[in-house]
């Protein structure tokens, strides 16, 4: 563990001022070490208070720790610090063979993107990060709704570890108040002598603890925490979202996705072969196809792959 981690694992655990002598001497390390460790900490974003003669205390933000969460879910965890796109690093992964499944991490994306290649905000403190690589080894209609799945995850580790209710956006959106909260992105790899699923690569991105967005976004966006401390670390969040995917039962997944659904009931838009279509949405599938019953009378099953919806 890098020095600037452990001065940081010490004040996050400290509610009061930690001198620079006593870290020093817990850690072994000159005064001068110290120093620098708590002017990286402050150039990743975390708020650390020093005063005179009672040294230092943290007041806000975390950094991401990819051993500790290593722990928790008992596989390779892996964060780089000058990512374009997680979705990128799994795929370098993968050409590495890395241990399956494996998440990558990231504390800020240059080129990161969503579904139909469209551009999402990132900033440099406070957001979430982070692809999974899975190997499926499986035929298409056997494929389990890992967007579904991620996005309950989502939902229900949120609710647990901070009492935070929030909603699905069909099909891949966390919303929370009303406005973007976070985003899932699956790809799949398939083999194309066997027809079968042989790789998953699942992201996500989330708005952790953001008071800024640039003004087009401030309407649209929001953040798990804005002003306020947060309650819980990245890693908890990070941790629990997996734990969760993991181990509930498949079905349960998409039942909390269902429960958990904005726009069942509501009147959506979407467009189709170059149709624009309005209607209700009355159901959706346990593959997470919508069901939408359209002004004119058609009942239309629309899936993840082929519309937008435009409002709801």
């Amino acid at each position: 563990m890098k020095t600037y981690e452990r001065v940081y694992e010490i004040l996050a655990k400290s509610p009061d001022f930690v001198t620079g002598e006593n870290l020093a001497k817990e850690l072994g390390i000159s005064r001068t070490a110290i120093w620098k460790a708590i002017q990286t900490l402050q150039n990743q974003g975390i708020v650390i208070t020093s005063v005179r003669k009672k040294g230092y205390r943290l007041e806000k933000g975390d950094i991401l720790l990819p051993q500790d969460i290593s722990d928790q879910l008992n596989f390779p965890v892996y964060l780089n610090p000058d990512s374009t796109s997680t979705q990128l690093d799994a795929k370098h992964g993968m050409e590495r063979q890395d241990p399956v499944p494996a998440l990558y991490l990231a504390p800020n994306q240059g080129s990161a993107k969503g579904r139909f290649e469209r551009h999402f905000y990132t900033t440099p403190h406070g957001g979430i990060y982070m692809s999974i690589h899975l190997k499926p080894n499986c035929h298409y209609t056997e494929l389990p709704p890992y967007t579904m799945m991620v996005a309950a995850a989502i939902v229900k580790a949120i609710q647990r570890l901070t009492g935070v209710d929030t909603d699905i956006k069909w099909v891949n959106d966390i919303y929370l108040n009303n406005k973007k909260m976070a985003g899932v992105l699956t790809e799949a790899i398939s083999s194309i002598e066997s027809g079968r699923i042989t790789d998953v690569i699942i992201g996500v991105g989330l708005n952790f603890s953001i008071s800024d967005f640039p003004e087009e976004l401030a309407t649209k966006a929001t953040s798990l925490f804005n002003s306020e401390k947060p309650s819980i670390t990245r890693n908890q969040l990070i941790s629990e979202i997996w734990k969760l995917f993991l181990t509930i039962p498949t079905a349960d997944l998409v039942k909390v996705y269902k429960e958990k659904s904005l726009v069942l009931d509501k009147q959506v838009t979407f467009e189709q072969a170059g149709k624009s279509y309005t209607g209700i949405a009355k159901e959706i599938g346990d593959k997470g196809q919508l069901l939408v019953l359209t002004d004119d009378g058609q009942r239309k099953w629309l899936t993840a792959g082929e519309v937008s919806l435009t409002s709801w």
